[in-house]
This record gives structure tokens, sequence and C-alpha cells, in this order.
């Protein structure tokens, strides 16, 4: 354990991974009020306006997790139905 207190502070470095112009430059993470955070940051684009962001970034909860959701958009709610399907998924 650290002998430092990390509350309310956070880090970034260089993305060794980024292989696209779409992964952020920067990843690390970040510590608000004790909880922590994903951090990932791109860099500003080459020929911008000065008055562009230098940096922009994402955060991301760490215990957070995406939903999965069936294609379409929709919600698992959106498949409870009272319409009888036999095991290969054809209406009887």
């Amino acid at each position: 354990m650290s002998n430092y207190d990390n509350t309310n502070r956070g880090s970034i470095w260089k993305n060794p991974k980024k292989t696209t112009d779409k992964h952020p430059d920067f990843t690390g993470s970040l510590n608000v009020e004790g909880t922590e955070y994903w951090v990932s940051a791109w860099k500003r684009k080459e020929g911008q306006s000065d008055k562009a962001p230098a940096l922009s970034f994402q955060i991301k909860m760490k215990e957070e997790t995406p939903a999965e959701k069936p294609k379409g958009g929709g919600s698992f709610k959106d498949l409870d139905s009272d319409i009888p399907f036999n095991k290969i998924g054809k209406y009887l």
C-alpha cells in the first residue's frame, strides 16, 4: 500500500497499445473522493486551431462494465413475450 494519499489525484501515461487514431494517446487512472476511474486522453490533432483543447478526456468508473444489449438497441425486458416459440426459435 502507498504511503501517499492519492484521493483527488490522477495520472496518465503514453498509450503503448495505440494502433489507430481512434485509440487514446494517453491512458491512466484517477481518484475522485475515493472512487477510482479509468482515464483516456487524446492530443489536439496537428493543424487544429490553437483554441482547440490541448487534450480531451474520457473518464469511466473502474467497477463499471458496459451493459450488454441485444442487437437493435432494445433491452432484455423487451424480449419478454407471451408468444410461444420452440427451441429453435420458430413460432408454434
